[in-house]
């Protein structure tokens, strides 16, 4: 898992796995949920952290 914040944008992303991403949900307003071919999470994106 890697966790990367980036100032210029207040955003935050969470990476589970190195996997490709074939979906994105809308989990609310401000933070998404990558999912792969599987349906498992890759990744999460996490606006004004």
């Amino acid at each position: 898992m890697k966790i990367k914040y980036f100032n210029d944008t207040d955003t935050a992303l969470v990476e589970f796995t190195d996997n490709g991403v074939k979906e994105t949900m809308e989990i609310s307003e401000n933070v998404y949920l990558d999912l792969d071919a599987a349906g498992n999470p890759v990744s999460m994106t996490i606006e004004h952290a």
